[in-house]
């Protein structure tokens, strides 16, 4: 069993940054995903980014790349995303997740879930 809680949102400007952070705590193995999700008012949950537990092996979704970045801090035993450039359409919940099997951007394939953390981006 994996528990994550997810830290971090609020309401910034556009143009502005976040960091979100994903503790995790349980049985976990430098073989899981661990990835990041969101999901909008009236819209899918859709993919953000993933990593390896171990570290390295970075993925993201086209409409991020260049302005998110995932990490893991062993120190913490978290996987942060940073974010910056935000913008308006960026609002959402942000989920973290972990996936027991390879890598995948399907939710369907994450195994356990966060609370979700709100992130609001303002015009």
């Amino acid at each position: 069993q994996v528990q994550l809680v997810e830290s971090g949102g609020g309401l910034v400007q556009a143009g502005g940054s976040l960091r979100l952070s994903c503790a995790a705590s349980g049985r976990t193995f430098s073989t899981y995903y661990m990835g990041w999700f969101r999901q909008a008012p009236g819209k899918e949950r859709e993919f953000v980014a993933a990593i390896l537990w171990s570290g390295g092996n970075t993925y993201y979704a086209d409409s991020v790349k260049g302005r998110f970045t995932i990490s893991r801090d062993n120190a913490k035993n978290t996987v942060d995303l940073q974010m910056n450039s935000l913008k308006p359409e960026d609002t959402a919940i942000y989920y973290c997740a972990v996936n027991r099997g390879g890598y995948s951007n399907r939710p369907v394939h994450y195994n356990y879930w966060g609370q979700g953390t709100q992130v609001t981006v303002s015009s």
